[in-house]
């Protein structure tokens, strides 16, 4: 196999304070794996800002203006950091690579194993998944919703590994295949676990953030995992079905208990504390259910607009 030509892509959301070290260290390791010759000179780094506020593109100018190897593309406003992981796919397709890396702006991954990817990818997988070791840096809320955001995923039947975010190296077949999903909300995690290409895994340590914030909360973790749920899974559909089978069941014997009191013990039952609190549980159980059932809806809603996925400013070429 001949030196692969590698694309690193990083998606930045008001990253002023970290961008510039960001991409020098990983110059670093580009360089260090050029003179290994495990990747081609004309490997590059690509950077997509979502619709920064701050001075992030300024400063992504700059750097493509020092060095040919930084390209980028700029968003006319914010799509969300899985429009422009998938903007960068496409856009290192359009341009050309064997395979595409793809980290976090704040560097928390250890960018060193970007080499133990590259290894995999010549031992010849199509996909290799970075596994952190550990969840040290993050708060106990940040942990324990990662802990349940994968162990509902799992559940649900959107395989993924645990501890793997977007830390990844695909190869160019994998990026052939993706062109052919037309989905507006693509959940990447589940597809390259999906698609059945031959896998890897490395194993990697987190760092603390070298400045800023990270720009994923508890709300941005739960629209991702609906996204993922209502994408690959229909399994909440039929706990709904099977929800309004006990529902009913339930009401077909407590009517059965009814007649049986009334005909043969002579007795009516009565108590409006008990009919009020079955009103209210049923109702909120059927409010559950069209709540999932809306999921559904809203997502193929916004899927036959069939509206562009992200609409680029500019672009660094």
């Amino acid at each position: 196999m001949n030196t692969p030509r590698l694309a690193i892509i990083i998606p930045c959301f008001n990253e002023e304070l970290c961008i510039e070290a960001t991409v020098n260290q990983l110059l670093i390791v580009y360089n260090h794996l050029i003179k290994l010759n495990k990747i081609n000179k004309d490997s590059y780094i690509y950077l997509i800002d979502d619709g920064s506020k701050d001075r992030t593109w300024e400063i992504i100018e700059n750097l493509h203006k020092n060095n040919s190897h930084i390209k980028g593309q700029k968003f006319i406003t914010n799509f969300g950091n899985q429009k422009a992981i998938l903007a960068g796919l496409e856009a290192v397709r359009r341009i050309g690579c064997d395979c595409v890396v793809s980290i976090d702006a704040d560097l928390q991954q250890d960018e060193w194993a970007i080499e133990k990817f590259v290894d995999k990818y010549m031992q010849g997988y199509d996909i290799v998944s970075g596994i952190r070791n550990d969840r040290k840096t993050d708060s106990f809320l940040k942990k324990f919703t990662a802990i349940m955001f994968y162990k509902t995923m799992n559940i649900l039947g959107a395989k993924i590994p645990v501890n793997h975010s977007d830390y990844r190296l695909v190869s160019r077949k994998a990026l052939d295949i993706m062109e052919l999903y037309e989905e507006r909300y693509l959940f990447l995690r589940g597809f390259f676990n999906e698609i059945g290409l031959k896998t890897a895994y490395v194993n990697f340590d987190v760092k603390p953030r070298m400045a800023g914030q990270s720009k994923f909360n508890f709300m941005s973790l739960m629209t991702l995992a609906l996204n993922g749920i209502t994408s690959y899974s229909i399994v909440p559909l039929r706990f709904v079905t099977i929800l309004g089978f006990l529902m009913a069941l339930f009401g077909v014997l407590v009517g059965l208990e009814t007649v049986f009191e009334k005909v043969f013990l002579n007795n009516s039952p009565n108590g409006w504390a008990t009919l009020v609190i079955l009103l209210c549980v049923f109702g909120g159980i059927q409010l559950f259910c069209l709540g999932i059932i809306g999921e559904y809806v809203g997502q193929i809603f916004r899927e036959v607009k069939h509206r562009p996925r992200y609409i680029v400013e500019c672009e660094l070429k």
